[in-house]
């Protein structure tokens, strides 16, 4: 993790020395401050210093990983990372559901905004218990 702290902080403080130098240059250029690019600028890199200092404390918390060690071998990352379903619908039909949401925010309809947000729903929790196994699972 400390890695990804390193590259989060340094992009950080490139957007927040780039805010100032993109109001300048836009200054110059146009007469005038561009305050929508320039608050983008700031926010953007705001976002990735919160990135990079919660990887930062994450760092202090757990056992540095190989990625993080110089001494490291190759073999020491091997093993599984998790499953994952090789056959499932549901990544498409969540997808599906966030393009169907993201399209009514543009066009501004509010009905297609609920419809995917139910869509959302639905497809979420139909990827979290594709493979539930608990003791309310009907018998085979």
């Amino acid at each position: 993790m400390r890695t990804e702290a390193k590259i989060f902080n340094l992009f950080a403080v490139f957007f927040y020395l780039a805010s100032p130098f993109y109001a300048w240059w836009t200054y110059t250029e146009l007469g005038g401050i561009e305050f929508v690019g320039t608050v983008a600028l700031a926010l953007t890199g705001t976002l990735l210093l919160m990135l990079g200092l919660f990887f930062s404390f994450v760092t202090r918390r757990i056992d540095p990983r190989p990625e993080d060690r110089p001494d490291a071998d190759i073999a020491e990352g091997a093993g599984e990372v998790g499953f994952f379903s090789p056959g499932s619908y549901w990544p498409f039909g969540l997808g599906l559901a966030v393009f169907v949401a993201g399209i009514g925010l543009a066009v501004w309809q509010w009905w297609m905004v609920a419809a995917g947000l139910i869509g959302v729903l639905f497809a979420t929790t139909g990827l979290i218990v594709e493979y539930y196994t608990g003791t309310r699972r009907p018998a085979e």
